[in-house]
Order: structure tokens, then sequence, then C-alpha cells
């Protein structure tokens, strides 16, 4: 406890324009003076999940719904999703390999960074229920993209019907796409090797793909969620709603930024137009937070973590978030 009476709390998350305010103090959550360490997504994840390092950090969703079969699980979560993303664009195929399509990815050797990452989840999921690759009919390669020897973070028991074997020793999956030696990688990071020659994308035009896969499901794939240390939380259960709040408050002051048109705050010079085209496809709020805005999304991640064996099993979305954060108080 600060000598203010504030609870201090260190909150590990990246540099996103939808929470500067609380990194700069311009907003505070009530009740706590806040820490905000800015680090990388894969950093901090690694680092909370391996040793709890944090009071609050941001997750993987993935990896925050696999930490609820643990018998004292570790984390819960509020209804923040500070990173979403479209991820077709993340599959990444040799040209000269014959896969013109998805469904020339069936019997195909694919390269994975760790198969329970939230953005694998969302593209394996895709195309099964939307393209006719089943899960469980390639042969998922793991191991790290740009540095050799990446395992998973979290243990897992996947169905004998899901067929891994570990890249060669000292081989990223980066190179051994470019040699052919992979027919396909799918990863949230662009590979260091896409652009050179024989790495594309598979989606090489992937907007339209991706609009129109929002046009037909309403589904802005949530990546990442935040947490905080089920100690502290049982000790402060009011801190889930204060963070909530401010998170939601910098997230508001985000909208205004985008349409701003005097002087432009983001390097884009249509980020205007960009903005405006967004909200006529997805309405004027589509990385709000918050259960019931985002219901389905949460039902659809959640079934298709299950389905590939990830998850013991199929979850409500409100299981995933601390109670206090799922009602809207009344005057």
């Amino acid at each position: 406890m600060a000598a203010t009476g504030r609870l201090r709390v260190a909150l590990a998350c990246w540099d996103y324009d939808r929470t500067r305010a609380l990194a700069d103090g311009r907003i505070q959550p009530e009740g706590v003076e806040l820490n905000y360490l800015v680090l990388s997504p894969e950093e901090t994840f690694f680092r909370m999940l391996r040793y709890q390092e944090f009071d609050a950090a941001e997750m993987s969703l993935s990896s925050y719904v696999l930490s609820l079969d643990a018998e004292e699980p570790p984390f819960v979560a509020i209804p923040v999703f500070p990173s979403r993303a479209f991820r077709h664009s993340g599959i990444y195929v040799n040209r000269d390999g014959g896969v013109r399509g998805p469904e020339d990815l069936i019997g195909r050797r694919v390269g994975l960074a760790e198969s329970q990452l939230t953005a694998l989840v969302w593209i394996r999921g895709i195309l099964a229920e939307h393209h006719g690759v089943p899960a469980d009919s390639v042969t998922y390669v793991t191991g790290g993209l740009e540095q050799a020897g990446r395992t998973e973070k979290i243990p897992l028991r996947l169905p004998e019907a899901i067929r891994i074997e570990r890249a060669p020793e000292g081989a990223t999956l980066s190179q051994l796409l470019a040699d052919g030696q992979l027919d396909a990688v799918y990863t949230p990071r662009t590979p260091s090797t896409f652009g050179q020659g024989r790495v594309v994308r598979l989606f090489e035009d992937f907007l339209p793909v991706e609009r129109a896969y929002f046009e037909a499901t309403g589904i802005f794939p949530i990546m990442h969620v935040v947490v905080i240390r089920r100690a502290l939380y049982e000790s402060a259960p009011w801190l889930a709603r204060s963070l909530y709040k401010a998170f939601d408050a910098a997230l508001q002051e985000t909208r205004g930024a985008l349409h701003e048109t005097a002087a432009l705050k983001v390097a884009l010079p249509w980020v205007v137009a960009h903005a405006e085209e967004t909200e006529r496809l997805m309405g004027p709020s589509p990385w709000a937070y918050g259960l019931d805005a985002n219901r389905d999304v949460l039902a659809k991640f959640l079934q298709y973590s299950a389905g590939q064996g990830l998850a013991r099993g199929l979850r409500a979305p409100e299981s995933l978030f601390a109670p206090e954060t799922l009602e809207a108080f009344s005057v």
C-alpha cells in the first residue's frame, strides 16, 4: 500500500494508443497507484505465466483460458481486450510448394511457434469452419519463428489425431519455409523471409477476405485480455472494476484522436478516412470492452479452443471474468 493510501499495482502491457492514457498517468484507476511497465506481449506473457511477476498484465487469451484448467487457477481476467486482429493475413506459404488455396494445405507440413497461441487457434478454427481444412489434416512442426528452440509456455495434452513434430535443432520456421522444408507457417508475426521471393501470404490480397469474414460473422478476433493475480484480486476484489473503468476511459480517448482533422495525431495521411470506413463496416465501437459486446467472439474462441483439444471443456464466456466487471450499475 502506498503512502497515499492507494494500492500499488504493477501492470505490464504494451504501448498501445488505447492504453497510452494509463501509461502516461493521465488516467488513474480509482484507489490505485499504477506502475505501467511497457513490455512486449511475448515478454509479458512469459514472465507472467512462468513467474507471476506482475500484479496485473496483458495476457494471451488462449493462455489465460488454459490456465483456468489448473487445480488452482493463478489469474482472474477483466473484459478488457487490448489486442484484436484479423488473422487471414497470418498464413504464409512457399510460392513453389503448390499451395494456391486453403484446401491445398491438407496433408502438408505447417510451422507453428506454439500450438496454443491465440492467433493460431483462430487461424486453425477459421480454416476448419470456413475453408474445409480440419485442424488434424496437417502435420505441425513447432519451433521458433526467428530464434531456434522455442517451446510451449504451457504443457499441453493434445488429441492423438493432432500430429506434431519438432523443428530440426538450430532451425527456424522462417528459414525452413523459405527453403521449402515447410509448406506453410501460421504466425502472428511476419517472417523475416517474407517478401524475398519464395515466401508469400496464402491470401495475398487479404483485406477483402478479412472484410468478407467480418461481414459474414460479425467477429473481430480477440487476441489478448487483461488478468490480475488471483491472490491480489481475492484480497482486493474492487480492483477488477477499478482497472476495468480506467482501461475503458483510456479507450474512449482513442476514437477522438483517430477523427481529429485539424492536425493528424496518427502518422497516416488518410487516417480519418480509414477510421470512418472502419466504423461504417464495424460500427462506432469495434474495440469495445465488456462481456455483452463480445459474447459471440468469446464463445467462438472457446469453441475453437475446446474443439482443437486445448481447453479441457467448453466454457461459458462469463466464466472467464471477475463477476464485479459483468454488470453496470444504474442511477
